[in-house]
This record gives C-alpha cells, sequence and structure tokens, in this order.
C-alpha cells in the first residue's frame, strides 16, 4: 500500500473557494492561503450566530499503545462516510504540533485513505498558528526579563517566575536553562526553561476564547510571578496583553481544509491532552455547528484525559452539549493490553484480548457516566478474526454501547459508513450531558473526583509542593475552576506501565499552576513533561525535500 503522503500527493485537491462555497460561505468571509487552504473570518460567526446548532459528536479513544488506534483516521473517515450516506458534516480538528511529526508519534491529518490535505502543509507551517503563539508566549517572557533589567517597578521575585518560554519543538535540552548570564547589560540571571508551545497557556487560551477582545482579556489575566511581598503579577501588569493579541490577531481565526473526498475540514488550535486540554478551538466548534448538521470533533489521547477535558472544560466553559462519544479502539491494541507484545498483536489471542478488553470497558463506562450515548469504533486491521471481532462486539453489547466496523484507513469514506449510520442514530437518542464534577467543589474534591471516577483511583496523595500551591490558587480564588490533570496517556493510572484497568493504586499530584487566564488549574501527577524529547531515531531523520520541492519521509 502507498504511504500516507505519497496517498496525499496523488488526491486531486478541491479549491478550498468551491469547499467554502460548498458551506455557505461568502468571499468576503474567507481568506485564502493560497489554492487549498484558507481562514475564516468573524464575519462569518457573526452572520451565522443564531442559526440553530448541529448534532455534536465528539471521537474520543482508548488509551495509545505502540499497537496503534487511528483515532484522528476514524475521524476524518467518519466525516468521509457521512458524506457518503448523504449526511452534511463538518469535521473539527486540531492543528499538529512539530514535535511529534519530528519525533515518534507523527502528525494529526489522519492516515491512508482517511486523511485531511494538504497534508504536508498541515503536518509543518500550515498558515502560520503555531508561530504566531511561539512569538506571542515569548514577548510576555521578554518583556517580563526586560521589566526587571530596567528597574522592577513591579518588584518581581526572579526566584517566582511561574511564565516559561516555549518552542514547537521537542528539545529535552531546554528543560531547564539558566538566562541572563554575560554580564550586567544581558539581564538579571535567573533559572528559567521551555515548555513545548502546545502546552502553554497561549496555546489553551486561543483555543477557548471567544472573539478578539475575550482573546485579550485572557492574555492580560495570565499570572506571571508573584512579587517580593508574595503579590501576584499579571501579564497585564506588564502591559503585555495587547501586543500579544496583536501577534494573534490572524492565528485566532480558524482554517478551513478539506479531507482527500472534499469533506469540509476546519482546523484550528493543538494543545496536547497528556499535558493541556487536549481540544481544538471553541471557535472552530462553534462554527462547525453552524455550518453543518454535524460536528464531527475529537479529543487527544484516550479518553481519561482528552474526553474528561473536552467534556469537564471544554464543553462546560463554552456551553456546549455533546450529542454522541465515539470511542476508538483496535484488536491489537486490546490485545497489547493483555499482555501480548507489540510483534504478536497481529496473531489471534483471544485470551489475552479477553484479559486486554477491560480498557475498553473502562473507558465505555466513564462515557457513559456524563450521560451521553456511546458507539465504539474498531478500526480494523487484516489481521483481525472473526473470533476476534465477534468476542468485541459482545462485550460493547453487555458494556451499553453500540458497535460499528470502521475501515476508513483503506477505503475512505465507504469504510466507515456502517459508523456513521450508528453514529446518526446515537445522535438521536436524548442525551443527558452533565460533567463528571460541579464547579463549585474545592479543587482538591475536583481532582478526587476524577480520580477516582475516571481513572479508577483509591485516592489522591499531593506533594509539599503540591500543598502549597493548593493554598496559593485558592487564595487567588482558583477553587472555583476546572481542573486539568497532566499526566501519562499510555495509563489510566499516573504510571505508563500499569495497563489494562488497573486497581489499587493512588494518583501522585506532584505540583500545581493557575491557568488564570485560560480559565482552569493544572494539576501535575507522576513525572509528566512538558517539554517532550526527540527518541533515539527520530522520524526527522526519514523526512527529505528534492529539487522540485517534493517531501518524503513525512509518513
Amino acid at each position: 500500500m502507498l504511504t500516507d503522503i505519497e496517498i496525499a500527493q496523488q488526491t486531486k485537491m478541491t479549491p478550498i473557494t468551491e469547499i467554502a462555497a460548498s458551506l455557505g460561505i461568502r468571499e468576503e468571509e474567507l481568506e485564502p492561503y493560497g489554492r487549498f487552504k484558507a481562514k475564516l473570518n468573524d464575519s462569518l460567526y457573526n452572520r451565522l450566530k443564531d442559526r440553530k446548532d448541529g448534532k455534536l459528536i465528539l471521537v474520543t479513544a482508548i488509551n495509545p499503545t505502540p499497537a496503534g488506534e487511528g483515532k484522528t483516521t476514524t475521524t476524518a473517515g467518519l466525516g468521509e462516510a457521512m458524506a457518503k450516506i448523504g449526511k452534511n458534516a463538518v469535521i473539527a480538528l486540531r492543528e499538529p504540533s512539530l514535535g511529534p511529526v519530528f519525533g515518534v508519534k507523527g502528525g494529526a491529518a489522519g492516515g491512508g485513505y482517511a486523511q485531511v490535505v494538504p497534508m504536508e502543509d498541515i503536518n509543518l507551517h500550515f498558515t502560520g498558528d503555531m508561530h504566531a503563539l511561539t512569538s506571542a508566549n515569548n514577548l510576555l517572557c521578554a518583556m517580563l526579563d526586560n521589566h526587571m533589567q530596567q528597574g522592577n517597578e513591579l518588584r518581581i521575585d526572579q526566584r517566582r517566575v511561574l511564565i516559561k518560554r516555549c518552542l514547537d519543538m521537542n528539545d529535552r535540552a531546554l528543560r531547564n536553562v539558566v538566562v541572563g548570564l554575560g554580564g550586567k547589560m544581558n539581564g538579571i540571571p535567573r533559572e528559567d526553561g521551555f515548555i513545548i508551545t502546545v502546552a502553554s497557556e497561549v496555546m489553551a487560551i486561543l483555543c477557548l476564547a471567544a472573539d478578539s477582545s475575550d482573546l485579550k482579556e485572557r492574555l492580560g489575566n495570565i499570572l506571571v510571578a508573584y512579587n517580593l511581598d508574595g503579590e501576584p503579577v499579571y501579564a497585564k501588569d506588564l502591559k503585555a496583553e495587547g501586543a500579544m493579541a496583536a501577534l494573534l490577531r490572524d492565528a485566532i481565526n480558524p482554517n478551513l481544509v478539506q479531507t482527500l473526498e472534499g469533506t469540509p475540514v476546519i482546523m484550528h488550535g493543538g494543545p496536547f491532552a497528556n499535558i493541556a486540554h487536549g481540544c481544538n478551538s471553541v471557535r472552530a466548534t462553534r462554527l462547525a455547528l453552524k455550518l453543518a448538521d454535524y460536528c464531527i470533533t475529537e479529543a487527544g489521547f484516550g479518553s481519561d484525559l482528552g474526553a474528561e477535558k473536552f467534556f469537564d472544560i471544554k464543553c462546560r466553559l463554552a456551553g456546549l452539549r455533546p450529542n454522541a462519544v465515539v470511542v476508538v479502539a483496535t484488536a491489537r491494541a486490546l490485545k497489547y493490553n493483555g499482555g501480548v507484545p507489540k510483534a504478536e498483536t497481529g496473531n489471534e489471542n483471544l485470551e489475552a484480548l479477553k484479559k486486554g478488553i477491560v480498557n475498553l470497558g473502562a473507558h465505555i463506562q466513564n462515557m457513559r457516566k456524563y450521560g451521553v450515548p456511546v458507539v465504539v469504533a474498531i478500526n480494523r486491521f487484516d489481521s483481525d478474526t472473526d473470533a476476534e471481532l465477534a468476542y468485541i462486539e459482545q462485550y460493547c453489547k453487555e458494556n451499553g454501547a453500540d458497535f460499528a466496523l470502521s475501515e476508513v484507513f483503506a477505503k475512505g469514506g465507504e469504510g466507515g459508513m456502517e459508523l456513521a449510520r450508528k453514529v446518526c442514530a446515537a445522535a438521536e437518542q436524548p442525551s443527558d450531558f452533565h460533567p463528571i464534577y460541579a464547579g463549585d467543589l474545592p479543587v482538591r474534591e475536583k481532582i478526587a473526583t476524577i480520580a477516582k471516577e475516571i481513572y479508577g483511583a483509591d485516592g489522591v496523595t499531593y506533594t509539599a509542593q503540591a500543598e502549597k500551591a493548593l493554598k496559593e490558587i485558592a487564595a487567588l480564588g482558583g477553587d472555583a475552576l476546572p481542573v486539568c490533570i497532566a499526566k501519562t496517556q499510555y495509563s489510566l493510572s499516573d504510571n505508563a506501565a500499569l495497563l489494562g484497568r488497573p486497581a489499587g493504586f493512588q494518583i501522585t499530584i506532584r505540583d500545581l499552576r493557575l491557568s488564570n487566564g485560560a480559565g482552569f488549574v493544572v494539576a501535575y501527577a507522576g513525572d509528566i513533561m512538558t517539554m517532550p524529547g526527540l527518541p533515539k531515531r527520530p522520524a526527522a531523520e526519514r523526512i527529505d525535500v528534492d529539487a522540485s520541492g517534493k517531501i518524503s519521509g513525512l509518513f
């Protein structure tokens, strides 16, 4: 079979003006970036704001494994399949980060015949949103250091600077650095560090902002440091929010692209779900809901991370009400959860499947706790046997979820028509959506609820640093905010080695941070890092471009 990039490069794309016209988007509401991608401006949403919303479908998954799940592939294929069965759907996705593209995980544009294109553009520089976000974050850092150098009128305590510089790349060498070296003219020496752009609060703010005014206000509310009296210092105290918003003037507008089959896709924002809230922008989702009868969106990694944050943070803050949830799994990944090595997951092994399927059961049950109908999509591989698929189908029925095979990787929309029909049927069922915890609970109780109800933990332990942070956050009014738990994506626990459905464990919170502008509290569980590193053999080694500009090896 052709590689993903070869399939994408052989596809004849529809001009983006035609994709926009098929949705009723007017010429003045579209800002083209070349022939096949464009931004959608405020005038479009302002015209559509009173239109009735379509159905909101969330695609999530079991915990990721090296055997693969194909969540974005399923999302893209489901959108293509909706068109095949005569439904009007718009897909809403996140933008890829260069970190995974050049690292090990890959991009975020789907795969096989269920991809979003132009694939190279999307997975590389796209429309410049990541660059704008990185620049806005680092401008704030530069202004803070400059303020301390130029007399420090705000009396910022250089030992209590909270904001970090960012870079959209995996670079472990920058996790901890010292800045301001080289003498008096080069600033105040202090410890600093970098995080990956998609973990930054600026990214979260872009994805949760309702409009440009809301964006600027949220940017001004970023807690950047404490002063020598222990009082908070915000970005607005540095007068940084105006310039930051100027850098994000175009980035706040969602991007319009398409699938291989010409299905419209709105792609905007890209926070990771293991270290951030893992959802595309509120603006993109709202636009998709206005433009189509169905908005198909996804949340990063497994439902314990992305879907939980989609429901408890994004839907809560934006007033969204999902109508159905799709949980993606593969027989191979379930066997891996049952103890089978990756190299052997292609062999039939019903005993391992029965042992590992409890991971799927946990995700189904967790999603049902939110009051939303659930459909399981099995991303089918050629190695899957009839006996394995029959067992998964029976297990889904016993756990109150409908079931469909998905062959969109190999067949595009045609391979997802059964899934599309079942998703439409689920979306017509009554949805009693509700977050898993009440907004007025203290942060400690919110974390305890997520740990118990979603992860299956027996309890939560806090380090001394976390206890101190809890008190500081409460003093600043943060107890009223939702919680964004940063933890490993590979397990329901905070230990990546615990596969399946672990029991008898505690979640350890080592620190917390108030994302005051974004409007949530980040709790760091286990040893999760906000600046990933490259693997021993990074994907970048296989990527090249020839004299004509044709890229190879991207996927």
